[in-house]
């Protein structure tokens, strides 16, 4: 039983109840809790781009040979467009099947545009910059602009321009990158200290939100607040079940290894709360950190699978609610214009209803204004979003992991059959090193 109590699972399920109660008995008291869950999640984000710097850095430069890094990525934004657009095509068939906004009748006139003067303006800016304007986002200002801005995307390029300068230097820069791994183990135990606080930042987060809109609000829309937790389920199930089966692992072993990092998901609706304990934990599990370093940062914007199920299926909702009749062609529209806007999601503000505002706005037939009916319902769609897009973008790791070749199979069975602690034995250690990356060099 005392272990129970140590367990960061069992406190953080403990705050959650705890959470509910108090929103439920006392929601001017629980309103005031906001900071709780609003500060661990800015704690987390304090110390993730150097983390992210410091692991893709080292990853690279243990990984000698920059061919395969580029093979790596080349390989994971494949599976991630891949895997987007099926969630995109299931969320436009389950909402022509079971048809969540037919019958509502809503008149786009009598809804109340004021609900969104606070997403236009950046609903703007992504949508009109289109592709080019994307990709210029991605350089930041200055080198260390993009860790003040705290862009992932953007600490993610300088990383790999980083890493693949310091392997071509060879030896002479294997002080650098003793310094780095240092450094990442420095990082690394503070952010153990953040993630002792989960449990407060999941109960101010639950308590706010129980007491702001309380447990009734699913009732409202619960069509389609239920619909999409169905989608998102049997994508993870089916779609990403299979993922994983043809990489020769079980989701659900996998899902009981990740227990606590979900948790924490489920209670503050973000993945970026659990992004660098989730990066330790699939190098634990026998990824190489090379692996685990490019494609968990570059998920995190490429590879929003729940997120995609949404876009589509939300475009549908809207347009069944206000009788908005949509052609094939609009279908195609919104599954080829979902494609580029779920990709700037990450780091929007309010980026659920931003993108799905930037989409329809390309999409004339769609009342934009019909996004204030899944407003007051946003936030718990937010939750089974944050899980989708988490898990997706673990069995992504796994699966480009298994693709490549840069998983140790033994030790991943042996750790998701809990046979051994991989806490206690550390990351399985990368056996390649710098030398072939300066005989590149040198040969070239």
């Amino acid at each position: 039983m005392p272990n129970l109590f140590k367990s960061l699972f069992f406190q953080v399920l403990i705050a959650l109840a705890l959470g509910i109660v108090l929103g439920m008995a006392y929601p001017d008291i629980a309103l005031q809790t906001k900071s709780l869950g609003d500060g661990f999640i800015k704690l987390i984000k304090m110390l993730v781009p150097v983390i992210v710097f410091c692991v893709v850095v080292h990853g690279i430069a243990a990984a000698g040979d920059l061919s395969k890094v580029g093979r790596v990525g080349i390989r994971a934004i494949i599976y991630f467009e891949v895997i987007t657009t099926i969630a995109l095509v299931l969320g436009i068939l389950l909402a022509y099947y079971f048809q969540p906004g037919v019958g509502m009748n809503i008149d786009p006139k009598s809804l109340d545009a004021k609900a969104l003067s606070g997403f236009s303006q950046t609903a703007a800016q992504v949508a009109g910059g289109g592709v080019s304007e994307f990709i210029l986002k991605l350089i930041p200002g200055t080198l260390v602009g993009a860790f003040t801005t705290g862009d992932i995307l953007q600490v993610l390029i300088v990383s790999i321009m980083f890493g693949c300068a310091v392997s071509l230097c060879g030896e002479r820069a294997r002080p650098v990158v003793d310094f780095i791994e240092r450094v990442s183990e420095i990082v690394f135990k503070m952010m153990n200290f953040v993630v002792r606080l989960a449990p407060l930042g999941v109960f101010g987060a639950i308590a706010f939100t129980v007491g702001k809109y309380g447990i009734g609000s699913l009732k409202q829309l619960g069509g389609l607040v239920a619909l999409f937790y169905l989608a998102v389920i049997v994508f993870v199930v089916v779609v990403l079940g299979s993922v994983m089966r043809l990489s020769g692992f079980s989701l659900f072993k996998l899902l009981r290894y990740l227990r606590e990092e979900l948790t924490i998901v489920l209670g503050t609706a973000a993945g970026d709360s659990v992004l660098p304990q989730t990066m330790r934990k699939l190098e634990q599990l026998g990824i190489k950190q090379s692996t685990v370093g490019l494609v968990i940062p570059t998920g995190y914007s490429f590879n929003l699978d729940a997120f995609s199920i949404y876009l589509t299926l939300a475009a549908v909702f809207i347009a069944q609610a206000t009788n908005t009749p949509l052609a094939l062609g609009d279908l195609l529209a919104i599954l080829g214009i979902a494609l580029l806007t779920s990709k700037g999601a990450h780091g929007v503000p309010g980026s659920a209803i931003v993108v799905l505002a930037a989409t329809l706005s390309a999409i004339p037939a769609i009342p934009a204004i019909g996004l204030v009916l899944i407003l007051s319902v946003d936030w718990f769609i937010g939750i089974a979003r944050a899980l989708g897009n988490y898990i997706g973008n673990c069995v992504a790791t796994v699966a480009v992991a298994a693709w490549e070749g840069d998983i140790d199979r033994a030790r991943a069975h042996q750790v998701l059959d809990g046979e051994i602690d991989p806490a206690g034995q550390g990351a399985a250690p990368d056996t390649t090193v710098l030398e072939p990356a300066a005989a590149q060099l040198q040969t070239s």
